[in-house]
């Protein structure tokens, strides 16, 4: 089937605000509140978290499975490493001591942390990406857009809520 963007500019946060919660309470065929709808604003607004509803965090567990494989494999490298010189003379000193490889070790679970952090940010916030259908330089001064992406049998439905709610502007394309 083939896709519609929609982007609805709203003059006040409450309109943009009753906007959202009418689609999530109908039910809406060809169209998904959790994954196809996005609001702008070009204010921070405290009150969007309540509205939209939680969206699960991925980022610590980058962050967590980074410093682990950092960690693990900053400390076998290293003991690797040493331990190709196992036919040198040691004097009675271990082949892999530990005291030293532990500083490192915890350098590289600090940088596998940082790294993998980074791109875990990178990955759950969906960058890079690809720019929007649908744009509006007004979104950035003083109005609220409600971007929909949606199958063409609900984009006549979605129209008439955006009407309903007073909508300023509603812009239209078709998708792919």
């Amino acid at each position: 089937m083939s896709q519609r963007h929609l982007l609805a500019l709203f003059s006040n946060f409450d309109e943009a605000e009753a906007v959202v919660k009418e689609l999530r309470s109908s039910q809406i065929k060809g169209f998904n509140v959790n994954d196809d709808l996005i609001v702008k604003s070009p204010i921070e607004h405290p009150e969007v978290e309540e509205f939209l509803g939680h969206k699960p965090v991925y980022v610590q567990l980058f962050t967590l499975g980074g410093a682990l494989m950092g960690g693990l494999l900053g400390f076998f490298l290293i003991s690797g490493a040493q331990a190709n010189f196992y036919s040198q003379m040691k004097g009675g000193k271990p082949i892999v001591p530990f005291p030293p490889n532990f500083v490192l070790t915890y350098e590289m679970f600090i940088l596998g942390g940082v790294f993998i952090s980074i791109l875990g940010f990178l990955v759950c916030a969906g960058l890079p990406a690809r720019r929007s259908p649908l744009y509006s330089a007004k979104v950035s001064e003083d109005q609220i857009g409600i971007l929909v992406k949606s199958d063409e049998s609900a984009a006549s439905t979605l129209k008439a809520i955006f009407t309903k709610h007073k909508a300023l502007e509603i812009q239209e394309e078709a998708g792919k």
